[in-house]
């Protein structure tokens, strides 16, 4: 599940196409409409029953852009959301395993709202969270901060008189087994900014472009511990369309290419997921082949791409079983999965696991 500890871990217009197609695509759906039976997503031993529009809101939120999900080490659920309207309301909202409200914070991420990931160092757990408007922070499961963070400027990246100078704009946060972390600048300079357990920087790597080592939107990070593979960490480098893997220091070693426009990661035992905005969530096997592309079919993904991204904001449109724009997501303890997903309202699922 997406919780860490210390020893592990422009959206592109495209309405067809090869982004839309492939050789096969595992993931048979079985089952109807609402107020049936839920639909079944995969096949084998990943099968799924897909429940959407889960968990309980208080009355005084409102999900808008639900951008990211992960789960403590006792069970609890946090969503993450970007906020909107004219009004600042709380971004991070807790749930407890059935779905109920637990608590919620975060009015200080309002409008840029993005990663979450929880992790454990020593005998406490910490949210590490990413703002699109420009910082990152650390703060207690309660939402209590222990400290934020800007633009790294001893890089020379963020000085506008220096070349290649950018925006800061973090989207998601690794995190090195020796207790230190990594960010990505996903929606700034596409950079992969690394700092040590002290919170120091160390280096930063990456820049804009398609050759090996540079990356268009670098919209996650991950440090891919599963045993069997050399210890390394993945990139969802969204905009070209891959997965691209460094070493721990930063050099490339090498791409995944069957993902369409991957958004985040998470891994429970031989298996990495990647929710993808292209309308369908992947499983891959250790040596990253495609188990299944859940709610996949090329036809429902062209729709859901097309008409400027009309199928965003229309839930009457949407159908059992199958995904708009998938985010983020994340497995329990059980190997259930949770999907937050970037549509206008906002929308989690829980995909209950049947084998």
């Amino acid at each position: 599940m997406k919780t860490m500890n210390t020893t592990r871990r422009g959206f592109l217009k495209v309405t067809g196409g090869a982004a839309v197609t492939a050789s096969f695509f595992p993931g048979v759906i079985t089952g109807s409409k609402s107020g049936s039976a839920p639909a079944v997503v995969g096949e084998g031993d990943f099968r799924y029953a897909c429940r959407h529009g889960w968990g309980e809101l208080p009355g005084h939120i409102q999900w808008t852009d639900t951008h990211g999900v992960a789960i403590d080490g006792e069970g609890l659920i946090y969503v993450k959301h970007r906020g909107g309207g004219d009004t600042p309301m709380d971004t991070i909202v807790v749930f407890d395993t059935a779905g109920k409200y637990v608590r919620s914070f975060g009015k200080e991420y309002f409008g840029g709202g993005h990663g979450i990931d929880v992790r454990r160092e020593g005998n406490q757990e910490f949210l590490y969270l990413s703002d699109t408007k420009g910082k990152v922070a650390k703060t207690t499961l309660t939402g209590e901060q222990v400290w934020v963070k800007t633009a790294p400027n001893a890089t020379g990246y963020y000085n506008a008189a220096a070349p290649g100078q950018g925006r800061f704009s973090p989207t998601n946060i690794a995190f090195r087994p020796d207790g230190g972390y990594y960010v990505a600048d996903g929606y700034g300079s596409n950079y992969i900014h690394e700092y040590d357990k002290d919170d120091r920087w160390v280096r930063s790597w990456g820049g804009t472009g398609m050759r090996p080592g540079l990356m268009r939107t670098p919209h996650s990070i991950w440090l891919d511990d599963r045993q069997g593979r050399e210890l390394q960490l993945v990139v969802a480098d969204r905009a070209n369309a891959r997965l691209q893997y460094f070493t721990l220091e930063g050099r490339h070693a090498g791409f995944v290419d069957a993902v369409s426009f991957p958004a985040d990661f998470d891994v429970r035992g031989d298996v990495l997921l990647v929710p993808d905005l292209h309308a369908r969530v992947t499983l891959f096997d250790l040596e990253n082949r495609v188990i299944a592309h859940l709610g996949y079919d090329p036809a429902w993904t062209e729709r859901a791409l097309g008409n400027n991204f009309e199928m965003r904001g229309r839930p009457d449109l949407w159908e059992d079983g199958r995904f708009i724009h998938p985010h983020d997501a994340c497995f329990d303890r059980d190997g259930n999965i949770y999907v937050a997903e970037w549509v206008a309202s906002g929308r989690v699922s829980f995909l209950e696991r049947l084998s």
